[in-house]
């Protein structure tokens, strides 16, 4: 009897044990299985959260029913931000299609309005430039068309992969509208669920819960949102003044926005620079005001409005994890780097209140 209840505690610590390892292994080969469709998941999920108030509002007006309510919620995304977002890709790869192929069969030759900017400015800022090795102006023109077309090669190559795999893409996206339905619907009773599963301290979870769904909520209002709409302020100053691909640039505003400090600027500064170096006037004052005055003013004004709060990211770390989401996992990088670096600032500062509190 007494040796009974002496293997009591090991064989609970074995089979705690061996049930923690079935738990981690069936985990693993399940986040292996469903990886082809993370992207998917995860942009699902993101558009449950973000949605989730307007759904909860439809659930209201239709009187509890809530499969009518996801569905409602689903045409919402699909003509508010699925459709126009499917046009503009389509307008911005036929841009830069042709941007590439034009580069590739007619190099832009523009040293001599070069020449007419470099002496136009003072001679301290002469100097400096030379001396900083921008005086070549061939050196600077093949590292410009090289950027060019390496990005415009990148945009390029793309379309035609997901052209080539047009089944898959179709595929993924009917599995993240699949998934977004259920998430809209019972999301709200999956989150308790999640929550109380994890191998932590309650209060812990919570804070981690919370902290998760603010940074989402932030990155894609006070981020995404904002990029989107500091992009078309520029497609439609570049399209008044005659810029070519002016869509094009837009977008590509649109994700330098997500960069804090310069943001829109890589942009906007060299496309006014070009315009006044080639006599184009009134059009580059144009671009300089509509920059200093409508795009970058923009920031300052829709951010406090759509994010309400600080996710208390330094600008510095949200450009070091947006980059490097980017990086590693492409288009899902930009909403992935500031999360983990949102939840890794959040867990070490539990982990210093403990301490504090400890000690």
């Amino acid at each position: 009897m007494n040796n009974d209840n002496a293997k009591r505690p090991y064989r609970r610590g074995v089979e705690r044990g061996g049930f923690i390892v079935f738990l981690a292994l069936v985990t693993i080969a399940m986040v292996w299985v469903s990886w082809p469709f993370v992207s998917a998941v995860l942009w699902a999920m993101l558009a449950a959260i973000m949605f989730q108030p307007l759904y909860r509002r439809i659930l209201v007006n239709l009187g509890g029913k809530e499969n009518r309510a996801a569905i409602l919620t689903l045409l919402v995304i699909t003509f508010a931000i699925v459709v126009p977002a499917i046009a503009i890709g389509t307008i911005v790869v036929e841009q830069a299609t042709a941007i590439y192929f034009s580069l590739l069969e007619n190099p832009v030759d523009i040293s001599d309005y070069y020449v007419i900017l470099h002496d136009s400015l003072p001679i301290r800022v002469q100097t400096m430039i030379d001396q900083s090795g921008y005086g070549d102006f061939a050196a600077i023109q093949d590292q410009v068309l090289d950027f060019l077309r390496q990005s415009a090669g990148v945009i390029a190559s793309q379309a035609v992969s997901i052209g080539g795999s047009a089944f898959s893409f179709a595929l993924t996206f009917a599995v993240g509208f699949y998934v977004t339905y259920f998430l809209l619907r019972d999301g709200r009773h999956m989150v308790p669920i999640i929550r109380d599963s994890l191998p932590m301290d309650i209060t812990i979870a919570r804070r981690l819960m919370d902290s998760f769904t603010t940074i989402v909520r932030a990155t894609i209002k006070g981020s995404v949102v904002v990029g989107l709409v500091q992009g078309a302020l520029g497609a439609v100053t570049f399209w008044i003044v005659g810029v070519p691909s002016a869509l094009l640039f837009g977008l590509l505003m649109a994700l330098f926005s997500l960069l804090p400090a310069l943001g829109p600027a890589i942009v906007w500064v060299p496309v006014a620079i070009w315009l006044l170096a080639t006599g184009a006037i009134w059009q580059g004052l144009v671009v300089i005001a509509s920059g200093v005055l409508v795009i970058g003013l923009a920031d300052n004004v829709l951010r406090p409005i759509l994010v309400g709060r600080d996710t208390g990211i330094p600008d510095w770390l949200v450009l070091v994890s947006t980059l490097g989401g980017i990086a590693t996992m492409g288009l899902s990088g930009i909403v992935i780097g500031p999360l983990l670096a949102g939840l890794f600032l959040s867990g070490w500062a539990i982990m210093r209140e403990r301490r504090m509190a400890l000690d």
